[in-house]
Protein backbone atom coordinates (compact mmCIF):
# COMPACT_ATOMS: atom_id res chain seq x y z
CA UNK A 1 0.00 0.00 0.00
CA UNK A 2 1.56 3.18 -1.42
CA UNK A 3 0.93 6.81 0.71
CA UNK A 4 -1.15 7.68 -1.73
CA UNK A 5 -3.50 5.14 -1.07
CA UNK A 6 -5.73 5.30 2.31
CA UNK A 7 -6.14 2.21 4.58
CA UNK A 8 -9.28 0.35 4.15
CA UNK A 9 -11.83 1.16 6.91
CA UNK A 10 -13.63 -1.84 8.74
CA UNK A 11 -17.55 -1.64 8.30
CA UNK A 12 -18.71 0.92 11.47
CA UNK A 13 -14.94 2.11 11.44
CA UNK A 14 -14.57 6.02 11.59
CA UNK A 15 -11.76 7.65 9.73
CA UNK A 16 -8.26 8.43 12.49
CA UNK A 17 -7.88 12.32 13.03
CA UNK A 18 -4.43 13.74 12.80
CA UNK A 19 -3.69 14.84 16.18
CA UNK A 20 -3.57 18.22 17.29
CA UNK A 21 -0.15 19.35 18.72
CA UNK A 22 -0.05 19.46 22.41
CA UNK A 23 0.76 22.40 24.30
CA UNK A 24 4.03 22.22 25.26
CA UNK A 25 5.15 21.31 21.83
CA UNK A 26 3.48 24.27 20.72
CA UNK A 27 5.26 26.50 23.53
CA UNK A 28 8.64 27.66 22.72
CA UNK A 29 9.96 31.47 21.60
CA UNK A 30 7.08 32.88 23.57
CA UNK A 31 7.14 30.62 26.63
CA UNK A 32 10.47 31.59 26.95
CA UNK A 33 10.50 35.28 26.28
CA UNK A 34 7.75 35.68 28.86
CA UNK A 35 9.44 33.47 31.34
CA UNK A 36 12.74 35.73 30.81
CA UNK A 37 10.86 39.09 31.82
CA UNK A 38 10.73 38.13 35.43
CA UNK A 39 14.40 38.27 35.61
CA UNK A 40 16.24 38.95 38.65
CA UNK A 41 15.97 43.32 38.18
CA UNK A 42 12.28 42.61 37.46
CA UNK A 43 11.95 40.74 40.04
CA UNK A 44 13.26 43.81 42.27
CA UNK A 45 10.93 46.19 40.68
CA UNK A 46 8.09 43.72 41.25
CA UNK A 47 8.97 43.83 44.79
CA UNK A 48 8.98 47.49 44.97
CA UNK A 49 6.14 47.66 43.85
CA UNK A 50 4.25 45.49 46.57
CA UNK A 51 6.53 46.69 49.54
CA UNK A 52 5.94 50.14 48.54
CA UNK A 53 2.40 50.52 47.61
CA UNK A 54 0.73 46.80 48.81
CA UNK A 55 -1.57 45.28 46.84
CA UNK A 56 -2.37 48.79 44.73
CA UNK A 57 -0.34 48.06 41.97
CA UNK A 58 -1.46 45.11 40.72
CA UNK A 59 -3.92 46.79 38.28
CA UNK A 60 -0.55 47.77 35.78
CA UNK A 61 0.06 44.19 34.85
CA UNK A 62 -3.66 43.62 34.09
CA UNK A 63 -3.39 46.60 31.56
CA UNK A 64 0.19 45.35 30.36
CA UNK A 65 -1.05 41.46 28.91
CA UNK A 66 -2.99 42.60 26.13
CA UNK A 67 -0.21 45.36 25.47
CA UNK A 68 3.01 42.72 25.96
CA UNK A 69 0.76 40.32 24.18
CA UNK A 70 0.43 42.91 21.14
CA UNK A 71 3.97 43.67 20.67
CA UNK A 72 5.65 40.35 21.22
CA UNK A 73 3.14 39.15 18.70
CA UNK A 74 4.00 41.52 16.15
CA UNK A 75 7.53 41.05 16.76
CA UNK A 76 7.27 37.05 16.47
CA UNK A 77 5.24 37.35 13.07
CA UNK A 78 7.52 39.89 11.40
CA UNK A 79 10.53 36.80 11.90
CA UNK A 80 8.64 34.04 10.97
CA UNK A 81 6.82 35.71 7.75
CA UNK A 82 10.10 37.18 6.57
CA UNK A 83 12.51 34.55 7.97
CA UNK A 84 14.58 37.59 9.27
CA UNK A 85 15.14 38.99 12.62
CA UNK A 86 14.39 42.72 13.58
CA UNK A 87 18.21 43.96 12.79
CA UNK A 88 17.62 42.08 9.55
CA UNK A 89 14.56 43.48 8.63
CA UNK A 90 15.36 47.35 9.88
CA UNK A 91 18.78 46.97 7.67
CA UNK A 92 16.59 46.41 4.60
CA UNK A 93 13.94 49.16 5.21
CA UNK A 94 15.59 51.87 7.20
CA UNK A 95 18.63 53.86 7.13
CA UNK A 96 21.88 52.29 8.41
CA UNK A 97 22.70 55.14 11.39
CA UNK A 98 19.32 54.67 13.06
CA UNK A 99 20.14 50.58 12.54
CA UNK A 100 22.97 51.12 14.22
CA UNK A 101 21.94 53.49 16.83
CA UNK A 102 19.34 51.29 18.23
CA UNK A 103 21.51 48.09 18.07
CA UNK A 104 24.27 50.17 20.03
CA UNK A 105 22.05 51.21 22.83
CA UNK A 106 20.24 47.88 22.76
CA UNK A 107 23.75 46.42 23.24
CA UNK A 108 24.40 49.24 26.01
CA UNK A 109 21.13 48.32 27.69
CA UNK A 110 21.58 44.29 27.79
CA UNK A 111 25.07 44.47 28.84
CA UNK A 112 24.08 46.47 31.68
CA UNK A 113 21.38 44.16 32.75
CA UNK A 114 23.56 41.43 32.69
CA UNK A 115 25.68 42.50 35.13
CA UNK A 116 23.21 43.26 37.04
CA UNK A 117 21.55 39.93 36.74
CA UNK A 118 25.00 37.95 37.32
CA UNK A 119 24.63 39.89 40.49
CA UNK A 120 21.64 39.36 41.71
CA UNK A 121 22.27 35.47 41.33
CA UNK A 122 25.82 35.96 43.24
CA UNK A 123 23.60 37.15 45.89
CA UNK A 124 20.66 35.01 46.20
CA UNK A 125 23.38 32.07 46.15
CA UNK A 126 25.46 33.89 48.85
CA UNK A 127 22.53 33.53 50.88
CA UNK A 128 21.45 30.07 50.49
CA UNK A 129 25.37 28.99 50.62
CA UNK A 130 27.79 31.75 52.36
CA UNK A 131 30.75 32.48 50.12
CA UNK A 132 32.78 34.52 47.51
CA UNK A 133 29.71 36.14 46.01
CA UNK A 134 32.24 37.27 42.84
CA UNK A 135 32.98 33.72 42.58
CA UNK A 136 29.43 32.97 42.31
CA UNK A 137 28.80 35.78 39.97
CA UNK A 138 31.59 34.30 37.27
CA UNK A 139 30.49 30.84 37.58
CA UNK A 140 26.88 31.66 36.92
CA UNK A 141 28.16 33.72 33.81
CA UNK A 142 30.67 30.85 32.47
CA UNK A 143 27.53 28.63 32.93
CA UNK A 144 24.99 30.77 31.19
CA UNK A 145 27.60 31.27 28.58
CA UNK A 146 29.05 27.49 28.30
CA UNK A 147 25.21 26.22 27.58
CA UNK A 148 24.47 28.61 25.02
CA UNK A 149 27.67 28.24 22.83
CA UNK A 150 28.53 24.59 23.16
CA UNK A 151 24.89 22.98 23.76
CA UNK A 152 22.72 21.48 20.76
CA UNK A 153 20.15 23.99 20.07
CA UNK A 154 17.16 21.90 20.34
CA UNK A 155 18.65 20.46 23.81
CA UNK A 156 19.21 24.29 24.54
CA UNK A 157 15.47 25.27 24.16
CA UNK A 158 14.69 22.12 26.17
CA UNK A 159 16.83 23.63 29.24
CA UNK A 160 15.13 27.02 28.60
CA UNK A 161 11.72 25.44 28.77
CA UNK A 162 12.30 23.65 32.24
CA UNK A 163 13.38 26.36 33.46
CA UNK A 164 10.56 28.60 33.33
CA UNK A 165 9.59 26.14 35.93
CA UNK A 166 11.49 28.42 38.58
CA UNK A 167 9.19 31.05 38.05
CA UNK A 168 6.27 28.75 39.85
CA UNK A 169 8.54 29.58 43.19
CA UNK A 170 7.07 32.63 43.51
CA UNK A 171 3.13 31.12 42.78
CA UNK A 172 4.47 28.52 45.97
CA UNK A 173 5.64 31.62 48.35
CA UNK A 174 1.99 33.09 48.08
CA UNK A 175 0.37 30.54 49.32
CA UNK A 176 3.12 29.72 51.88
CA UNK A 177 3.00 33.56 53.58
CA UNK A 178 -0.87 33.70 53.17
CA UNK A 179 -2.75 36.45 50.85
CA UNK A 180 -6.12 38.47 51.21
CA UNK A 181 -7.78 37.45 48.21
CA UNK A 182 -10.87 39.69 48.96
CA UNK A 183 -8.04 42.65 48.84
CA UNK A 184 -6.11 41.70 46.28
CA UNK A 185 -9.62 41.38 43.89
CA UNK A 186 -11.01 44.96 45.24
CA UNK A 187 -7.56 46.49 44.41
CA UNK A 188 -7.06 44.98 40.44
CA UNK A 189 -10.87 45.27 39.81
CA UNK A 190 -10.98 49.28 41.84
CA UNK A 191 -7.75 50.26 40.91
CA UNK A 192 -6.90 53.93 42.83
CA UNK A 193 -4.84 55.86 40.90
CA UNK A 194 -2.81 58.80 42.65
CA UNK A 195 -0.19 61.42 40.82
CA UNK A 196 2.13 61.37 43.76
CA UNK A 197 5.25 61.22 42.15
CA UNK A 198 6.65 58.50 43.98
CA UNK A 199 3.45 56.80 42.55
CA UNK A 200 4.27 57.70 39.42
CA UNK A 201 7.65 56.32 39.18
CA UNK A 202 7.34 52.88 40.41
CA UNK A 203 3.79 52.72 38.00
CA UNK A 204 6.51 53.85 34.96
CA UNK A 205 9.02 51.36 36.38
CA UNK A 206 6.37 48.62 35.89
CA UNK A 207 5.93 49.53 32.71
CA UNK A 208 9.34 49.54 31.45
CA UNK A 209 10.15 46.21 33.09
CA UNK A 210 7.13 44.55 31.41
CA UNK A 211 8.11 45.62 27.70
CA UNK A 212 11.43 45.71 27.06
CA UNK A 213 13.54 45.84 23.60
CA UNK A 214 15.57 42.36 24.32
CA UNK A 215 12.24 40.75 24.25
CA UNK A 216 11.53 42.01 20.72
CA UNK A 217 14.99 40.83 19.23
CA UNK A 218 14.74 37.56 20.89
CA UNK A 219 11.38 36.55 20.11
CA UNK A 220 11.73 37.32 16.18
CA UNK A 221 15.37 36.18 16.12
CA UNK A 222 14.11 32.48 17.41
CA UNK A 223 11.23 32.11 15.03
CA UNK A 224 13.70 32.31 12.49
CA UNK A 225 16.00 29.75 14.66
CA UNK A 226 13.16 27.52 14.92
CA UNK A 227 12.15 28.33 11.03
CA UNK A 228 15.63 26.38 10.18
CA UNK A 229 15.75 23.91 12.47
CA UNK A 230 13.05 22.17 10.26
CA UNK A 231 14.67 20.82 6.92
CA UNK A 232 10.80 21.28 5.33
CA UNK A 233 9.82 24.79 6.68
CA UNK A 234 10.69 28.33 5.05
CA UNK A 235 9.26 31.90 5.31
CA UNK A 236 5.87 32.41 4.89
CA UNK A 237 6.26 34.37 2.01
CA UNK A 238 7.76 31.84 0.49
CA UNK A 239 5.55 28.90 1.90
CA UNK A 240 2.12 30.59 2.74
CA UNK A 241 0.21 27.47 2.80
CA UNK A 242 1.72 26.85 6.48
CA UNK A 243 0.67 30.50 7.36
CA UNK A 244 -2.74 29.55 8.76
CA UNK A 245 -1.05 26.75 11.17
CA UNK A 246 2.24 28.84 12.10
CA UNK A 247 0.33 31.99 13.30
CA UNK A 248 -2.20 30.49 15.19
CA UNK A 249 0.93 28.63 17.18
CA UNK A 250 2.59 32.26 17.58
CA UNK A 251 -0.65 33.21 19.39
CA UNK A 252 -1.27 30.52 21.62
CA UNK A 253 2.71 30.82 22.48
CA UNK A 254 3.07 34.28 23.24
CA UNK A 255 -0.55 34.71 25.05
CA UNK A 256 0.47 31.67 26.94
CA UNK A 257 3.93 33.13 27.76
CA UNK A 258 2.66 36.91 28.35
CA UNK A 259 0.16 35.17 30.62
CA UNK A 260 2.72 33.27 32.93
CA UNK A 261 4.74 36.47 33.08
CA UNK A 262 2.24 38.80 34.31
CA UNK A 263 0.86 36.32 36.67
CA UNK A 264 4.14 35.79 38.46
CA UNK A 265 5.19 39.21 38.63
CA UNK A 266 1.52 39.87 40.13
CA UNK A 267 2.33 36.90 42.65
CA UNK A 268 5.64 38.54 43.49
CA UNK A 269 3.66 41.71 44.26
CA UNK A 270 1.62 40.22 45.95
CA UNK A 271 4.15 38.05 48.33
CA UNK A 272 5.95 41.36 49.23
CA UNK A 273 2.78 43.21 50.16
CA UNK A 274 1.40 40.17 52.43
CA UNK A 275 5.09 40.29 54.03
CA UNK A 276 7.40 43.40 53.56
CA UNK A 277 4.41 46.13 53.07
CA UNK A 278 2.06 44.56 55.85
CA UNK A 279 5.75 44.96 58.29
CA UNK A 280 6.62 48.53 57.18
CA UNK A 281 9.43 47.58 54.91
CA UNK A 282 8.69 49.99 52.33
CA UNK A 283 12.24 50.27 50.27
CA UNK A 284 13.80 47.26 48.33
CA UNK A 285 16.36 48.28 45.88
CA UNK A 286 17.39 44.51 44.91
CA UNK A 287 16.24 41.06 44.46
CA UNK A 288 18.25 40.09 46.97
CA UNK A 289 17.67 42.44 49.51
CA UNK A 290 13.62 40.74 48.77
CA UNK A 291 14.79 37.29 49.58
CA UNK A 292 16.63 38.43 52.65
CA UNK A 293 13.71 41.28 54.24
CA UNK A 294 11.03 37.77 53.67
CA UNK A 295 13.29 35.17 56.43
CA UNK A 296 12.29 37.09 59.68
CA UNK A 297 8.95 37.33 58.54
CA UNK A 298 7.59 34.26 56.36
CA UNK A 299 10.01 31.86 57.12
CA UNK A 300 13.06 30.09 55.77
CA UNK A 301 10.94 28.05 53.60
CA UNK A 302 9.03 31.18 51.71
CA UNK A 303 13.00 33.06 51.79
CA UNK A 304 14.25 29.93 50.29
CA UNK A 305 12.23 29.74 47.67
CA UNK A 306 12.33 33.24 46.60
CA UNK A 307 16.16 33.08 46.36
CA UNK A 308 16.07 29.80 44.66
CA UNK A 309 13.24 31.63 42.02
CA UNK A 310 15.93 34.53 41.69
CA UNK A 311 18.43 32.06 40.48
CA UNK A 312 16.54 30.10 38.07
CA UNK A 313 15.44 33.28 36.48
CA UNK A 314 18.71 34.87 36.06
CA UNK A 315 19.75 31.46 34.21
CA UNK A 316 16.82 31.67 31.76
CA UNK A 317 17.33 35.59 31.24
CA UNK A 318 21.03 36.46 31.04
CA UNK A 319 21.44 33.70 28.16
CA UNK A 320 18.31 35.36 26.26
CA UNK A 321 19.86 38.72 26.96
CA UNK A 322 23.25 38.07 25.74
CA UNK A 323 21.07 36.04 22.54
CA UNK A 324 19.14 39.14 21.73
CA UNK A 325 22.49 41.06 21.50
CA UNK A 326 23.97 39.03 19.25
CA UNK A 327 20.98 38.61 17.00
CA UNK A 328 20.71 42.33 16.63
CA UNK A 329 24.41 42.94 15.97
CA UNK A 330 24.78 40.10 13.64
CA UNK A 331 22.08 40.93 11.86
CA UNK A 332 22.97 44.72 11.34
CA UNK A 333 26.81 43.31 10.26
CA UNK A 334 25.64 40.70 7.70
CA UNK A 335 27.08 38.00 9.77
CA UNK A 336 26.22 34.41 10.26
CA UNK A 337 23.66 33.98 13.02
CA UNK A 338 21.56 31.34 14.62
CA UNK A 339 22.37 29.10 18.25
CA UNK A 340 21.59 26.11 15.31
CA UNK A 341 25.21 27.12 14.10
CA UNK A 342 28.63 25.40 14.97
CA UNK A 343 30.44 27.83 16.70
CA UNK A 344 33.04 27.61 13.99
CA UNK A 345 30.72 28.45 11.61
CA UNK A 346 29.29 31.52 13.36
CA UNK A 347 32.36 32.85 15.61
CA UNK A 348 31.32 36.68 15.46
CA UNK A 349 27.80 35.61 16.66
CA UNK A 350 29.21 33.46 18.84
CA UNK A 351 31.86 36.07 20.00
CA UNK A 352 29.03 38.29 21.06
CA UNK A 353 27.64 36.05 23.50
CA UNK A 354 30.48 35.77 25.09
CA UNK A 355 31.76 39.55 25.30
CA UNK A 356 28.54 40.77 26.27
CA UNK A 357 28.36 38.04 29.28
CA UNK A 358 32.06 38.43 30.51
CA UNK A 359 31.44 42.20 30.49
CA UNK A 360 28.39 41.79 32.96
CA UNK A 361 30.84 39.72 34.78
CA UNK A 362 33.46 42.57 34.96
CA UNK A 363 31.23 44.99 35.89
CA UNK A 364 30.62 43.43 39.02
CA UNK A 365 34.16 43.73 39.70
CA UNK A 366 33.82 47.81 39.08
CA UNK A 367 32.91 50.33 41.26
CA UNK A 368 29.62 50.45 40.01
CA UNK A 369 26.60 50.78 42.13
CA UNK A 370 24.12 47.78 40.51
CA UNK A 371 21.17 49.63 41.57
CA UNK A 372 22.03 52.44 39.75
CA UNK A 373 23.31 49.87 37.21
CA UNK A 374 19.73 48.94 36.94
CA UNK A 375 18.74 52.48 36.84
CA UNK A 376 20.54 53.69 33.97
CA UNK A 377 19.85 50.27 32.18
CA UNK A 378 15.97 51.20 32.33
CA UNK A 379 16.80 54.31 31.23
CA UNK A 380 18.10 52.84 28.03
CA UNK A 381 15.58 50.11 27.62
CA UNK A 382 12.85 52.84 28.33
CA UNK A 383 14.61 55.27 25.28
CA UNK A 384 15.05 52.46 22.81
CA UNK A 385 12.01 50.90 23.27
CA UNK A 386 9.84 53.37 21.65
CA UNK A 387 11.43 54.20 18.34
CA UNK A 388 12.19 49.90 17.82
CA UNK A 389 8.00 49.81 18.20
CA UNK A 390 6.81 52.52 15.90
CA UNK A 391 9.58 50.58 13.43
CA UNK A 392 8.01 47.64 14.18
CA UNK A 393 4.58 48.37 13.66
CA UNK A 394 5.28 50.29 10.47
CA UNK A 395 7.23 47.27 9.12
CA UNK A 396 4.34 44.57 9.83
CA UNK A 397 1.50 46.97 8.16
CA UNK A 398 3.90 46.98 5.40
CA UNK A 399 3.08 44.55 2.40
CA UNK A 400 6.81 44.98 1.04
CA UNK A 401 7.97 43.87 4.25
CA UNK A 402 4.84 41.27 4.77
CA UNK A 403 3.28 40.62 1.62
CA UNK A 404 -0.12 39.24 2.37
CA UNK A 405 0.27 38.61 5.93
CA UNK A 406 -0.13 42.61 7.48
CA UNK A 407 -0.85 42.69 10.66
CA UNK A 408 -4.72 43.08 11.02
CA UNK A 409 -6.72 46.32 12.39
CA UNK A 410 -6.91 44.65 16.12
CA UNK A 411 -3.72 43.91 16.42
CA UNK A 412 -2.33 47.47 14.78
CA UNK A 413 -4.23 48.96 17.36
CA UNK A 414 -2.99 48.01 20.38
CA UNK A 415 0.66 48.07 18.70
CA UNK A 416 0.06 51.85 18.60
CA UNK A 417 -1.61 51.53 21.85
CA UNK A 418 1.19 49.65 23.52
CA UNK A 419 3.78 52.30 21.70
CA UNK A 420 1.98 54.99 22.99
CA UNK A 421 1.89 53.79 26.30
CA UNK A 422 5.91 53.03 26.32
CA UNK A 423 6.27 56.87 25.29
CA UNK A 424 4.38 58.56 27.82
CA UNK A 425 6.54 56.10 30.39
CA UNK A 426 9.31 57.18 28.94
CA UNK A 427 8.20 61.04 29.11
CA UNK A 428 6.93 59.78 33.08
CA UNK A 429 10.86 58.25 33.61
CA UNK A 430 12.19 61.79 32.77
CA UNK A 431 9.50 63.60 35.21
CA UNK A 432 10.20 61.68 37.88
CA UNK A 433 13.19 61.63 37.82
CA UNK A 434 14.98 62.29 40.97
CA UNK A 435 11.55 62.11 43.00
Amino acid sequence: MTEETPARLLPGERPKQPEKPKLIAIMGPGLITGASDDDPSGIATYSQAGAQFGYALGWTLVLTYPLMCAIQQISAEIGRVTGRGLAGNLRRHYPVWLLNGVVGLLVLANTINIGADLGAMGAALKLLLPGPLLVYVAGFGLLSTGLEVFLRYSRYVSVLKWLTLSLFAYVATVFVVGVPWGTVLVHLLLPRVSLRGDYLTVVVAVFGTTISPYLFFWQAGEEVEDMNERADSASLLDEPAAAPRELRRIRIDTYVGMGLSNIVALFIVWTTAATLHAHGITTIQTSSQAAEALRPLAGRFAFTLFALGIIGTGLLTVPVLAGSAAYAVGEARGWPIGLGRQPLKARAFYGTIVVATMVGVVLNLTPLDPVKALVWSAVVNGVVAVPIMVMMVLMAARRDVMGEFVMGPVLKALGWLATVVMAVAAVGMFATWGD
